[in-house]
Formats: C-alpha cells, sequence, structure tokens
C-alpha cells in the first residue's frame, strides 16, 4: 500500500471514531435533555421533539451501512408496537399523557444505533470480561436491593434481570446487549426520575411488584435488539433480490 493510501485510510479510521463518539456522547446527552424537557412538555413540544428527533436520527444513519440501517428500522417498528401493547394496552408503565409520544420511535432508533455503536468500540472489544462482570455486577445489585431492600419491591426487576443474563450468555450479539444496558438504564433512569413515565407498581401479566424501573428494564430493549439483528439481514437480502429482478423487468416467482 502506497503512503497516500495509508494516509487515506488513518484518515478514514479518525473520521468513523469521531463520528461514533458524536453518536454516542449526543445520544446520552440529548436523551437526558429531551427527557427533562418533555416533564413539563405539552403535546404540541412533543410532536415538535419528534420531528427533531427523526432528524437527528437521520443524520445519524448517514454514514451507516445499508444493514445497519436496516437494523435500525426493524428496531422502531418492533420497539413502537411494543409501547403500543405494553404501555397503552396492557399499563406495564404510562406517559404522562397516556400516550406514545412522538419522538419515542425515532429514540428507539438512536438507542439501538447507539448500543451498535458502543458495541463496536475498542473499549468493549477488548475489555469484553471486565465490562460483562461490571454489567452483572451493577445489575445484580440493583436486583437484589430491589428484592431484599427497596421500599417498593422489584421481584419483576429480578426476573427480568435473570432473562438479560440468559440473553447476555446465549444470545448472538453480546457486545450489542451489554451496551444497551448501558444506554437504556441511563434513560429509564432519568425518564423516570423526571416524571416523563412511571412504572406500574405491578407487572400487568404476572402480577409481580415492579420497581420505577425495574432493575432488569434492559431485557426490553435487548430483545428487541435481537430482533432487529436476526431480521435485517434477511430483509436486506430481500431487497437485493427484488432489485435484481427488477432490474432484469422481472418479479421474482414464488419458488
Amino acid at each position: 500500500m502506497t503512503n497516500r493510501g495509508v494516509m487515506g485510510r488513518m484518515l478514514a479510521e479518525v473520521i468513523k471514531a469521531r463520528r461514533d463518539a458524536a453518536i454516542i456522547g449526543s445520544v446520552f446527552f440529548f436523551v437526558a435533555i429531551a427527557l427533562y424537557l418533555d416533564a413539563s412538555a405539552s403535546r404540541t413540544f412533543q410532536s415538535f421533539m419528534g420531528y427533531c428527533a427523526w432528524l437527528v436520527l437521520g443524520l445519524m444513519l448517514w454514514g451507516e451501512r445499508p444493514a445497519v440501517r436496516m437494523q435500525v428500522a426493524v428496531a422502531i417498528v418492533f420497539a413502537t408496537i411494543g409501547e403500543y401493547f405494553a404501555s397503552v394496552y396492557l399499563g406495564a408503565y404510562i406517559y404522562r399523557f397516556e400516550n406514545v409520544p412522538a419522538y419515542v420511535p425515532p429514540g428507539h432508533g438512536m438507542v439501538y444505533l447507539t448500543a451498535v455503536v458502543m458495541a463496536r468500540q475498542a473499549l468493549f472489544t477488548d475489555y469484553r470480561r471486565q465490562i460483562t462482570w461490571l454489567v452483572l455486577a451493577l445489575g445484580g445489585a440493583w436486583s437484589l436491593w430491589g428484592l431484599l431492600f427497596a421500599e417498593r419491591g422489584d421481584a419483576a426487576g429480578a426476573l427480568l434481570f435473570a432473562i438479560f443474563i440468559y440473553c447476555l450468555y446465549k444470545g448472538r450479539s453480546p457486545l450489542v446487549y451489554l451496551a444497551a444496558f448501558f444506554i437504556t438504564t441511563w434513560l429509564e433512569i432519568v425518564g423516570t426520575w423526571s416524571g416523563t413515565w412511571y412504572w406500574a407498581l405491578h407487572d400487568p401479566v404476572l402480577g409481580l411488584p415492579q420497581g420505577n424501573p425495574p432493575s432488569g428494564v434492559a431485557v426490553w430493549y435487548v430483545m428487541v435488539d435481537a430482533l432487529a439483528l436476526a431480521l435485517a439481514p434477511r430483509l436486506v437480502a430481500a431487497g437485493t433480490r427484488l432489485r435484481r429482478h427488477f432490474k432484469k423487468g422481472r418479479l421474482p416467482t414464488a419458488d
């Protein structure tokens, strides 16, 4: 490789590293700002934040591979369905206006993208074992606190964290799940602390007491991440086949 090629590759890596850092930092920051503002915002302002969130998400995805963009799209679809089912229908947690705010769907896309970006950083790949033990220690301590000491019981959170551990060791992308633990725990703590939403006293399915938020809440996001990682490659492949057939002037057959 020539010196010019080496320099070009180094420059590309620097740009990519700065872009990744900007995504991670901005999502952690804007999650806090948006949830704090929404604690006293009107429905109109919620809609405005929704438009802004879609715009920011689009800019973040500008330099990503098609596979990652598809993963984000799948995550948004399934997360939004989950929001309406778990919040509006079941009442497991309630937003201030008993709705799903307009910024939540694109927000899920940002959260997923942040987990993917964090997972590909050298910090996670080089210190995977240490980060795993850190997450297990933090989540385990939180779960034990909710079970044994907290004024508001959190048996549901402990159960969810046990499922999270299973996903961590049996799932296909543990680094993404580890990263999801940090960003989702952050947004859940900020969201409930600010009063943007609150979790019901009892899980509506099993009737178990749950914290506000539950200690294992990250597993719900991990399940969305797992679906996105599993379905996106198939959708990308299907789209590629369709484009090839359209270029040939015919649609694919049933077989």
